[in-house]
């Protein structure tokens, strides 16, 4: 920064955090300097959340711990409300919008909370939102409700909001990880800004590639601790990923498990129409593993919910064993003809974050489980079978009881696909299944997921990056106008 002495918009020192027998965080330490965007990464499971969790108030650490904001002491643990006079703002990956409310509303939702008027001029909101969109370089609509907006729109609001009074520390916890790498440049831009306008960025990130291309240090955690800062220009992105393993450099490799059976039961989609999809056809063979890609406007990323009935089909007939009308598939309907699917935002499609994850992964099998007479559940034996899939798929941690909405991303992908692989069904629908999932853990979902292809599973896994799951897929089929070409 050209000075003898670099301005500290945070540090943390310190910091623990225990949840039952889980040592989440054991000291972790981490400081963000004044202008600068700081990347902080780590395997699923390292404590990246459970710091955010931390600073902003959620969380209070176990013990001990320091903390100061600007260079100024400040006591923990800290309520939402400490965090926010601090001048600490957080974007999450649920961007914390409200969909029926306007752009403008929004963007000022805290001034809307707090004022002592009953009436609130609408002009008035609807200019000062304008204002900071422009001030941002977003020439965006104050009025448009949020729900018509773009998932890159509604980021850069969600961020907006965040950055528009020039916070101390601006934490950006996996903003662009449901993105498509194309759209990610100009939330990238937006980081800058706020970086050149004063504040300290920290970006939460499981893509290495985007954290040495953004970040000018990054900070390594590994189980809890902080095992290294560094400058991006004297790293790669493969010495990162040997320090947040714990192993020597360059990526894990995991070699392919022999393909399953081909030559066999072909699963075939034929003519099938969703909202932009228009007279898509493809087959898949039992044991083999297919992506699915093309632009945001192709939709092809309709398919997998056209196919489990999660989204009403237009036309379209599916043969799976024997024929289905996809017009009045039902999920309930999927599971009976042995189908299953893994959305891409599993934490609030895929599961319910309330419930244990023994009630989470073992919802397809809990017939299974019935006491005789149909007396109610043999919950010892399902607790049991939970406890043995979680650890058998690495899960941590592998506490059946433990609520869902606990694990870290990537720990929750590992569970559902545990969960799929329990019932082994005969077509299995992956929505971005690598996406939130940092190195070592893409290598260990991509080995079940080919496990099971290799038990005569007919896998499809539809991503906007092809190139997170060159190493799992056999082929890839490209949609282009609602069809393949």
């Amino acid at each position: 920064m050209g000075r003898d002495r670099i301005a500290v918009a945070l540090e943390a020192r310190g910091i623990a955090k225990r949840f039952g027998g889980v040592q989440a965080l054991a000291g972790a330490a981490i400081d963000i300097r004044v202008g600068e965007v700081h990347g902080l990464v780590g395997a699923n499971g390292s404590g990246k959340s459970t710091l955010v969790k931390v600073l902003s108030g959620y969380h209070a650490p176990t013990q001990g711990g320091r903390l100061s904001v600007r260079e100024r002491g400040v006591r923990l643990p800290l309520s939402p409300g400490d965090a926010r006079s601090l001048g600490l703002r957080f974007v999450h990956q649920d961007l914390g919008l409200i969909p029926s409310l306007s752009v403008a509303e929004n963007l000022c939702l805290d001034e809307l909370a707090t004022a002592r008027r009953r009436w609130v001029s609408s002009r008035r909101l609807h200019q000062r939102a304008a204002e900071a969109l422009a001030r941002l370089g977003l020439g965006m609509d104050p009025a448009r409700p949020v729900s018509s907006l773009s998932p890159l729109e509604a980021a850069l609001v969600a961020i907006a909001r965040a950055a528009r009074e020039r916070p101390a520390v601006l934490v950006l916890d996996e903003p662009t990880g449901f993105l498509p790498a194309a759209e990610r440049e100009r939330i990238h831009e937006l980081v800058g800004q706020a970086a050149a306008g004063g504040s300290g960025v920290l970006l939460v990130s499981h893509d290495l590639d985007e954290v040495v291309r953004v970040a000018d240090r990054v900070t390594v955690l590994r189980g809890g601790r902080t095992v290294a800062t560094l400058d991006v220009r004297a790293t790669t992105t493969g010495e990162l990923a040997a320090l947040m393993a714990g192993r020597g450099s360059g990526s894990p490799r995991h070699r392919r498990p022999a393909q399953g059976p081909r030559g066999g039961e072909i699963v075939s989609v034929e003519g099938l129409r969703g909202r932009v999809l228009r007279d898509l056809s493809l087959r898949i063979a039992r044991g083999e593993v297919v992506g699915l890609t093309g632009l945001a406007s192709s939709g092809f990323d309709e398919v997998p919910y056209l196919l489990f009935g999660a989204r009403r089909a237009r036309a379209g007939r599916l043969h799976l064993g024997r024929d289905f009308d996809l017009t009045a598939m039902t999920p309930p309907r999927a599971l009976r003809a042995g189908i299953g699917l893994l959305p891409a935002a599993p934490e609030s499609a895929g599961a319910v974050g309330s419930l244990t994850l023994a009630d989470n992964i073992m919802l397809p099998r809990l017939d299974g489980f019935r006491r005789r007479y149909g007396l109610g559940l043999d919950a010892r034996r399902l607790e049991a079978d939970a406890r043995a899939l979680l650890l058998e798929h690495g899960v941590t941690p592998a506490d059946p009881r433990a609520a869902f909405a606990t694990l870290s991303g990537g720990n929750q992908q590992k569970a559902l696909v545990g969960k799929w692989l329990g019932v082994e069904p005969a077509l299995l629908l992956l929505d971005e299944p690598l996406r939130s999932v940092d190195v070592s853990g893409r290598a260990e979902l991509s080995a079940q997921i080919r496990a099971l292809a290799a038990r005569g599973t007919a896998v499809l896994c539809a991503s906007f990056e092809p190139d997170l799951l060159g190493d799992l897929c056999d082929r890839f089929i490209a949609v282009s106008g609602g069809q393949v070409p």
